[in-house]
């Protein structure tokens, strides 16, 4: 029995139909050997985790060192130097007055853990989150998510949630177009503490980019505009950086580049390259309000993925990674957005450094989404030695979000490889011209 059908027989995972029939040997830098000796271009790291590069030496180096003192004795229970040195790390590079950190293990749990702690400092039990949002698949996150299709069969859903229109301009739920709309969604939030709410809201929590959404980036004027209704209404903002944080968008963290200071911000996915850990961030007043027993996490903080997240950390700044993805982005922008004539399928190419979307449409004039052709052009890149990611509400964002260490000679090649798999799909697709 191969490794593909243990999986079937034996692993539970929803995602087994949809995944592609590629078994890793091993991994370096941004591409993948599967254990048929086929080479693949990363294009997708992980679910935008290894943004330094699969098999870093360094990191890996980090971690074998740790190993050799311990693996685990609870960074909760005792105190542990590395743990210690990541959270000043974070206070030092995480933007405005976020100082203390909480570590646990997945995004989920940081998003989890921002929620019980904004209730604890407001001493408010209300949340409003966006549609087309991810926060994660516990019970909590799940509660905050924007999309019914990742909830079904997990409810109830968790009481006090309200949801505000998302800033979709491709797709605006207000019907508006962008600039003309004054970014009238951001606006909504008020409407939404007006008549969703019993006025007990403890937090506003949204991603700057959002990722499983379909790489939606809102406005600059959104969360300037947004902030200023939160503080009318007293409420705090959570950033929930899982995906767009060290260096994913070109910068270290996404909310630098806002326009304003999250109360508490949430990381996970890059923070260690691929060893288990993640954070929630804040001001010290809203740290210091966790009393003794109010919160823990038997794994977070583990010596290893703290020793690993030190070194990632380090080799992200002394390399000037988020500077080059911010480079390495514009210019993918920029091809793609030329193809937008020839490419009839293509409806929307957007995002921030290489956290980067193409929506695919079957008609221009109406949008309708094509997710079958997404799922076609992604096998097309995989069968040609790409591996991409495909989803947003629909399930018609492609998405390139590859180690932030790929070079300029592997974005051509994944760029070429991705024209010619929507050359191919476009040619059975029969969409409508351009208007």
């Amino acid at each position: 029995m191969d490794t593909l059908q243990k999986y079937e027989q034996y692993v539970v995972t929803s995602h087994a139909p949809a995944m592609p029939p590629v078994e890793v040997s091993h991994a370096e830098g941004a591409t993948l050997t599967a254990a048929d000796g086929t080479t693949y271009l990363d294009g997708f790291a992980g679910y935008s985790v290894v943004n330094a590069g699969h098999s870093n030496p360094e990191v890996l180096g980090a971690a074998k060192a740790a190993m050799d003192r311990h693996v685990h004795v609870g960074s909760y229970l005792y105190y542990a130097p590395a743990v210690a040195d990541l959270a000043e790390k974070l206070a030092e590079i995480t933007p405005g007055r976020l100082e203390q950190s909480f570590f646990g293990n997945s995004g989920a749990e940081a998003v989890e853990g921002a929620l019980r702690i904004a209730k604890a400092y407001t001493d408010r039990s209300e949340f409003i989150s966006l549609q087309y949002s991810f926060h994660g698949r516990t019970l909590g996150t799940l509660s905050l998510g924007g999309n019914a299709r990742r909830k079904r069969r997990a409810g109830p859903m968790a009481s006090g949630v309200a949801m505000a229109p998302a800033p979709y301009c491709y797709r605006c739920p207000l019907h508006l177009t962008y600039p003309a709309c004054d970014v009238a969604c951001a606006d909504e939030v008020q409407r939404v503490f007006d008549t969703q709410t019993s006025g007990n809201v403890a937090a506003f929590i949204a991603e700057p980019v959002m990722g499983e959404g379909g790489i939606i980036v809102p406005p600059p004027a959104y969360f300037p505009k947004v902030k200023r209704i939160l503080e009318r209404n007293e409420a705090l903002f959570v950033a929930d950086e899982v995906q767009t944080s060290f260096g994913r968008t070109g910068a270290m963290f996404a909310s630098e580049e806002i326009g304003v200071e999250p109360d508490i911000l949430t990381s996970a996915k890059g923070i260690a390259n691929g060893f288990p850990l993640s954070a929630f961030t804040t001001r010290r007043e809203i740290g210091e309000s966790f009393l003794p027993g109010d919160h823990f996490s038997t794994f977070g903080g583990n010596l290893v993925s703290a020793a690993a997240a030190l070194a990632t950390i380090e080799f992200l700044e002394r390399e000037r990674i988020a500077e080059y993805t911010r480079q390495m982005g514009e210019h993918v922008l920029s091809v793609l957005s030329a193809w937008y004539e020839r490419h009839p399928l293509i409806g929307d190419v957007r995002g921030k450094g290489l956290m980067i979307g193409i929506e695919l449409v079957t008609d221009r004039e109406t949008k309708e989404p094509a997710p079958d052709e997404a799922k076609r052009v992604q096998e097309e890149c995989r069968q040609a030695g790409l591996l991409i990611g495909c989803g947003g509400f629909y399930g018609n964002v492609l998405r390139f979000q590859p180690p932030l260490v790929i070079t300029q000679t592997q974005a051509e090649r994944a760029l070429e490889i991705l024209d010619g798999a929507l050359s191919a799909v476009d040619a059975v697709a029969a969409v409508p011209a351009s208007t």
